[in-house]
């Protein structure tokens, strides 16, 4: 029995996994629309740092913060958990999209992924050519190595639907400007996000999102996450480095991608019996964000499984106490 199928043994995990979210997406959100990435961030990395610790499991993380918060052991290479059980895993992200947490716009995530030791492809903190689509399409519908014209034909053509149909996520950033006009002159939609493309990828999981697929530079350690996302529905994506100049190449060698053009598919980046929880911090096209009425917050999360291919959404009600913030742990 692998580690991760001995960690759900007995137990629902999902909710352990939907707490560490929870716990990062709650204390992000104490920090929503004022303007203060750095305190948003720290108090989510914070936050999941500790749930992640009271759990019983033999964590590593492999995907995780890059040393901006010096006192939380959240950077690939700590270890996580109480130490007494599996060996297993972790890539996540306390707050995704912390500009948008700080202004208050769309597309704030909490996300932790985990799999079977070695599960996870290790990148850098350096960016990451993607394309992504949903479950439900025949393998290898899409390929990075095509242009957009070409990969939402196919995408059309298996969904029995026109090109016009199709809705592409891509995040609004000056160095799509070419990609986003040869999407538009194929005749697809486009979303345009500020932040986020965490949030954009995982958009295509579900058909409700209205999101078909996503296309762009973003993030490595964020397409890491992603993939595993996509792995546990029957999603497809793939991802190559991004090599502006020969130190950059040197740095990916260095970090152990040998060969730093290649073309990863899903199975590369996440594999193994793969657990994903989201929690929102604020609204998107996937989960809504955290909400307060009175005497209580609510968080909206989902939660994914490879061997089972759920995908499961978890609406939960905190009592606030007096203070003001929620009580934790149930």
């Amino acid at each position: 029995m692998s580690g991760m199928a001995a960690l759900f043994g007995g137990r629902n995990f999902a909710l352990d996994a939907v707490r560490i979210t929870e716990n990062a997406a709650l204390a992000a959100s104490d920090w929503m629309g004022r303007g203060d990435e750095q305190s948003a961030d720290a108090a989510a990395a914070a936050a999941m740092c500790d749930a992640l610790h009271q759990l019983d499991l033999d964590g590593l993380v492999v995907i995780g913060e890059f040393a901006e918060h010096p006192d939380v052991a959240l950077c690939a290479g700590d270890a996580v958990g109480s130490g007494a059980g599996p060996r297993i895993d972790v890539a996540l992200t306390p707050l995704e999209g912390i500009t948008a947490c700080a202004r208050g716009a769309a597309n704030a995530l909490s996300v932790v992924a985990m799999t079977d030791r070695g599960g996870f492809l290790s990148v850098p903190d350096r960016y990451m050519d993607k394309i992504a689509v949903g479950p439900g399409l025949p393998k290898g519908v899409i390929d990075l190595d095509a242009g957009p014209e070409d990969n939402l034909r196919a995408v059309a053509e298996a969904r029995r639907l026109r090109v016009r149909d199709l809705v592409v996520c891509i995040l609004d950033r000056p160095r799509h400007g070419d990609l986003i006009e040869r999407v538009r002159t194929s005749g697809a939609r486009i979303m345009l996000i500020a932040d986020g493309d965490v949030s954009g990828i995982l958009a295509t999981v579900d058909p409700d999102s209205g999101v078909d697929m996503y296309l762009g530079v973003g993030g490595a350690p964020q397409g890491v996450l992603a993939a595993a996302a996509l792995y546990c529905v029957g999603g497809q994506m793939q991802g190559r480095m991004v090599v502006r100049h020969p130190d950059e190449r040197r740095k990916l060698v260095d970090h152990g991608m040998t060969d730093p053009d290649h073309k990863y598919t899903l199975e590369e980046m996440a594999v193994g019996d793969v657990m994903v929880a989201v929690t929102g911090v604020t609204p998107g096209a996937l989960l809504r964000g955290v909400r307060r009425t009175a005497g209580q917050i609510v968080t909206h999360s989902v939660v994914m499984r490879s061997s089972s291919g759920t995908l499961r959404y978890i609406e939960s009600r905190h009592r606030q106490d007096p203070a003001g913030g929620p009580i934790l742990g149930g």
